[in-house]
């Protein structure tokens, strides 16, 4: 994308795509492509799902008769691991690489899609010998390991569900998702790394198998080597059982239906017990696949670098799951972005030739922080496209990722979607222009609108509620073991509508541009006035010494609320009283003077979940002195 691209409109700056971006892009023309999908939704999904192998074709695209409880592609018979593998294998693609993986220590592993399908096949005839059957639910613990993406693989491929529980999590954690999910059998590993230390994963999962009495297997991959408490008849090396003949290299797919369970991913909410969001085989097949090839625009020759974790939803659709429906090379690692140096990352995308990559602001943020030296030194040049995802990016961030990483040429897909959604809603594609911070335009088949208390729509600049009129394949289709919480969470408050309720503010700009806020509890009204969190975090951003930053309301007598906000400097840079009052007096020239912070607290961390969103509540509850609550999906 040369500089003749970027048009200066006065308000905001458009990045216009390449004649090349334009010219190799599977979709050119987003908005004729988008008026056939809204015109007639149910005819663009039966297109797209004619791309899939069915065992057997559906007789009904979408069946809404118990709406909110939706069925897609009724009478399907599909298995994701039919898509994601086994069609490959009759193909050259059998011997292309399906995964390259690095170890945070520096060892690295690749399998080609022949490779790939002997490991999950072996695994998947493990499991059935440990009498796992279609249908229950196998709860998986690990580090980012290519023995995670294979467990998954393998559970789909016999028919049972997988749960992920995200290799940060504590024992309390993994005992109540264990516990809802009414787990049998547990796979684990004794460690992983991160940031040169061993995680001790088996401790954890030994500590959250005493509390859970439905575990009766557990099954551990040796990936640190430190010693590790084996419990007799119930603890099993995954190494050991993969080289018993129980573990067949020739183990059928199972044909599932279309609304079979494939996974349930827990979420949690800002009260009560995390939700287990359900995903079924043939909706989800299609989305994630879709979205992934037409979001990413992606070709055989690409090298996809999705650096989520598995244990969060976008690690599923687009490190595991959509990128091997389309045949894609995937890049796996394991450890921390910045061990030993800040440069780990960019030292990756020059090592594999990378050409996609896609992760979060938090990251982008953090290695921003180390200055431009370090990506500097190395060859950037075979990216073709970045993304980001996670939470809304600020445009500072947004600019120097695009600068300094992209090298001004490569399109970002700044994506917005959520665990209950299965993939992209609103997001670019490689034809759309840019402008910093907004997710741009809803996907094929979504119609996002934004509306105020009274569920009308509001004026273009207007900020309020996101909702999603009707339903989408990906969507989840309920929360394990309670359906009136589904209801309740996220269809209740617009039943009459048929809409779906994000829970995230928005607003629409007059070119339809869609900037998504923060969620709605992450506004602060300040004397009537009403701000996001993002604006104040992007406007502290936006001073050249700081590196991140969170923002947080504090109840008071006069105004409502006060704005209290954390912040992380850039390193080399100490926190003063004159810094204090200067930040103070930029946030309130960058928005005006009702969004001056009242208090600014110089911290070295702030936390977050997996998917790099800022736990403001963590932050408020601290700074109130009140209780904390569910912290489960704490990062660190």
């Amino acid at each position: 994308m040369a500089q003749s691209n970027i048009e200066e409109t006065g308000i905001k700056t458009l990045y216009h795509p390449s004649k090349e971006v334009v010219k190799q892009a599977n979709i050119k023309d987003y908005e004729k492509v988008y008026a056939e999908s809204i015109a007639d939704p149910e005819a663009f999904w039966a297109k797209e799902a004619k791309q899939l192998k069915w065992y057997k074709k559906w007789s009904k695209v979408l069946d809404d008769s118990e709406e909110p409880f939706y069925k897609w592609f009724v009478g399907g018979k599909i298995n994701i691991i039919h898509n994601a593998i086994d069609r490959h294998l009759l193909t050259w693609r059998r011997n292309k690489l399906a995964i390259i993986w690095e170890g945070e220590p520096g060892d690295v592993r690749t399998m080609s899609y022949h490779a790939l399908n002997r490991e999950v096949s072996k695994f998947a005839s493990v499991l059935k010998s440990m009498g796992v059957k279609k249908g229950e639910i196998v709860t998986i613990y690990m580090p980012q390991i290519p023995e995670l993406v294979i467990a998954m693989l393998a559970c789909a491929k016999i028919g049972a569900a997988h749960s992920v529980v995200y290799g940060g999590f504590s024992h309390e954690a993994l005992a109540t998702r264990i516990e809802d999910a009414q787990s049998r059998v547990l796979v684990t590993a004794d460690g992983g790394y991160r940031r040169g230390k061993i995680t001790d994963l088996k401790s954890i999962a030994n500590e959250a198998i005493n509390r859970s009495p439905t575990i009766e297997v557990c099954i551990t991959v040796k990936r640190t080597g430190h010693e590790v408490h084996m419990e007799n008849d119930r603890d099993f090396w995954y190494h050991d059982l993969m080289n018993l003949p129980i573990a067949s290299p020739n183990c059928e797919t199972e044909v599932m239906d279309s609304e079979d369970l494939l996974f349930i991913l827990y979420t949690s909410g800002t009260t009560g017990k995390p939700k287990g969001l359900m995903h079924t085989h043939g909706g989800y097949t299609l989305y994630t696949s879709a979205t992934h090839k037409y979001v990413f625009d992606i070709k055989d020759e690409d090298r996809w670098w999705c650096a989520a974790d598995p244990g969060w939803i976008t690690g599923h659709s687009y490190l595991v799951y959509g990128p091997l429906i389309n045949g894609s090379t995937m890049v796996m690692y394991e450890g921390a972005p910045n061990h030993p140096y800040p440069n780990r990352w960019w030292q990756m995308v020059e090592k594999y030739g990378i050409t996609i990559m896609y992760t979060s602001p938090t990251a982008i943020r953090g290695l921003m922080r180390f200055g431009d030296q370090w990506p500097k030194r190395h060859d950037l040049s075979t990216l073709r496209l970045l993304g980001s995802v996670g939470e809304p990016i600020n445009p500072e961030a947004w600019r120097w990722y695009y600068e300094v990483i992209g090298g001004g040429k490569c399109p970002i897909m700044d994506t917005w979607w959520q665990t209950e959604t299965g993939g992209h809603m609103i997001t670019p594609l490689p034809v759309t222009a840019l402008k910093p911070g907004s997710a741009t335009k809803p996907f094929f088949g979504i119609e996002a609108i934004v509306v105020n208390e009274n569920a009308e729509e509001v004026k273009p600049g207007e900020e309020g509620k996101l909702v999603i009129k009707g339903p989408w394949p990906g969507m989840a289709r309920s929360i394990y073991g309670d359906p009136d919480r589904y209801v309740s969470t996220y269809w209740e408050d617009y039943k009459d509508k048929g809409w779906y309720k994000a829970g995230d503010s928005a607003r629409i700009d007059e070119d339809g541009y869609i900037w998504v806020i923060g969620r709605i509890d992450d506004v602060i009204k300040v004397s009537g006035y009403r701000l996001g969190t993002a604006e104040v975090e992007s406007a502290l951003v936006s001073h050249p010494k700081v590196a991140e930053a969170a923002a947080i309301a504090i109840p008071h007598e006069v105004k409502g609320n006060s704005i209290q906000v954390f912040v992380i400097l850039k390193a080399n840079v100490t926190g003063s009283k004159e810094l204090e009052e200067e930040l103070r007096e930029h946030v309130g020239s960058e928005i005006g003077p009702i969004a001056r912070p009242d208090k600014v607290t110089f911290v070295e961390s702030l936390p977050k979940t997996r998917s790099g969103k800022i736990m403001r509540r963590v932050l408020k509850a601290k700074a109130m002195g009140t209780e904390v609550g569910d912290l489960s999906t704490l990062e660190e």
